[in-house]
């Protein structure tokens, strides 16, 4: 049947229709199974992805020797989806990552892929997460902050970006991993700030999304890495929101409920969280976006407000003549839009975005007319938006309740002093997440994109069943793709949380309760425990810049 439904076009066209035909079937599966089997098909096997991330630690097979350059990658990906299924690997486990990690220290500061391995930001990067991951005195007390820095110094260019090592690639990754980095061990210096949002400004294209480097094209990691960078150091507003946000809406799969990275590609489960996650972050900037969302609409609104006006004057001296009246209801109705900002004849939209009728909003019209093509021959099959349409999970704007006391106290105190740039973070440095999470006034809207749509396609899709998550159907599974498939499951099923850092609701869980991972850091990507202990772990050890 999927070679049937194939039409002659470009092999992006043929792909894309032969992944949907797949996950068709699957959903309409899932769609027609009883209800006992139906849950059982949306459990997230905890048990076996366990198992397969524990293997990796018994040794590798020879496909991973391509990967002798990224060995703290390695680290990363199992450790942190380890820590999201809430199974750390025990002492002994730690010790061993620890000392190797030790051994990939760069003399000349940051970590290189391996021990005697020139030093680079994205190894450098993925180091230090490991080592917040495994927590604890020995792990973070094994960083020399002071070589970091100065890696980092090194790396920085006069563009306002960075180097990934030396005389290497300058791209928006570099921005990313070397902010990230300097946040998390509290050496976030002025000259690591200098120009870095003018860069990543520099970066978004004409679609929206960021590229990698100036005029390259809109990309879902290269999007993430650049508002991450953008929150860490309260720079949001350098960058034009809505365009942002109008291009990633489209990049979800109506069929799929999966991301795509670029536009006309196929979904991939590791934009599950590179593309999930910057829904996250909106989530905690959306006074940012309203602000640049009304700033962009109001000459446009003055424009036509001026035509309703017009328009308003001609009804009523018609009126005054004897045609008739418009109901004070309608009125009412227009004004209330009117001073919205909303035009009329708009079509009303729930306050999380979707319509009234609960409709997804970014849906491609690319796809739609080539799906209703196609949907004749198969018309009993399900898609993502049909399983799992978009509802409004009434999300209160109440006032986040911070659960980390000390950490706030010892953030405000921090703040309180005027610091002269000797490596302490001052408040004009504090990210935009810092505050939110120390700051009572600040809210957390909804869910900006089909977060049940999403969860779907992990689950459903992309678990294999001896263990491990992949890209997509028919795709094997490798510890990249099981890392980032979680990281974007936990993303979705906390993106309805009413408060930062406190558990969802139920019903924003797709699946069994049992499926909620650990919630992980928007920003950073390590588990947002492990993040606070190790904020107050180095906070409590301030650093001191050696020249």
């Amino acid at each position: 049947m999927a070679a049937s439904s194939v039409s002659s076009g470009s092999e992006t066209e043929r792909q894309q229709q032969e992944l949907e035909d797949t996950v068709l079937l699957l959903f309409s599966a899932f769609a027609s199974a009883s209800s006992q089997n139906t849950s059982l098909l949306l459990e997230l096997w905890r048990e076996e992805h366990v198992q397969y991330l524990k293997r990796a630690f018994r040794g590798l097979g020879t496909s991973y020797s391509v990967l002798d350059s990224s060995r703290p990658w390695l680290c990363y990906w199992i450790m942190h989806s380890l820590a999201m299924l809430n199974q750390p690997l025990g002492p002994g486990m730690d010790r061993r990552t620890i000392d190797f990690l030790s051994r990939c220290q760069d003399p000349n500061g940051g970590y290189g892929g391996g021990p005697g391995q020139i030093a680079h930001l994205a190894t450098t990067y993925a180091a230090v997460n490991t080592l917040v991951t495994i927590g604890g005195e020995k792990a973070l007390a094994s960083i020399d902050r002071n070589e970091v820095l100065r890696f980092l110094i090194r790396m920085k260019q006069p563009n306002g970006g960075f180097s990934m090592h030396d005389g290497g690639e300058v791209d928006v990754r570099g921005c990313y991993t070397a902010i990230s980095v300097a946040h998390m061990l509290d050496i976030m210096v002025p000259e690591i700030v200098d120009k870095v949002a003018d860069y990543i400004l520099s970066c978004q294209t004409y679609e929206g999304g960021i590229g990698g480097e100036p005029n390259a094209e809109a990309h879902g990691g290269y999007t993430f890495c650049g508002l991450s960078a953008l929150a860490l150091i309260n720079k949001v507003n350098t960058i034009k929101l809505p365009n942002l946000l109008n291009w990633i809406v489209f990049c979800q799969g109506k069929v799929e409920g999966g991301f795509r990275g670029r536009t006309n590609k196929l979904v991939d489960g590791c934009y599950s969280f590179w593309q999930g996650g910057v829904f996250s972050i909106l989530q905690h900037i959306m006074p940012e976006l309203n602000r640049q969302q009304l700033a962009s609409i109001t000459p446009l609104y003055e424009a036509w407000n001026q035509d309703v006006a017009s328009s308003s004057a001609s009804s009523s001296k018609v009126t005054l003549e004897g045609s008739s009246e418009v109901s004070p209801t309608s009125r009412e109705s227009v004004e209330e839009r009117t001073a919205a900002g909303i035009p009329a004849d708009a079509e009303p939209r729930a306050t999380d975005g979707t319509t009234t009728d609960h409709q997804p909003t970014g849906t491609s019209p690319m796809y739609t007319h080539r799906e209703d093509n196609r949907r004749g021959s198969i018309s009993e099959l399900v898609t993502a938006e049909q399983l799992f349409p978009v509802v409004d999970r009434n999300i209160k704007r109440a006032p986040i309740s911070v659960t980390f006391e000390e950490l706030e106290d010892q953030v405000s105190e921090t703040s309180k002093e005027a610091k002269d740039g000797a490596g302490n973070t001052n408040q004009a440095q504090l990210s935009t997440v810092d505050q939110i999470l120390n700051e009572n006034e600040q809210m957390l809207y909804g869910p900006l994109y089909n977060a049940h749509a999403l969860q779907g396609y992990i689950l459903l899709c992309c678990q294999v069943l001896d263990g491990g998550l992949r890209d997509k159907p028919g795709k094997s599974p490798d510890y990249y793709h099981t890392c980032y498939c979680l990281s974007g499951l936990s993303q979705a099923q906390s993106s309805a949380s009413h408060r930062v850092n406190a558990p969802p609701p139920p019903k924003a869980v797709l699946g069994p309760y049992t499926n909620l991972l650990e919630p992980v850091h928007p920003l950073c990507n390590v588990v947002l425990s492990k993040y606070t202990d190790a904020i107050r772990y180095f906070r409590h050890h301030p650093f001191r810049r050696v020249p």
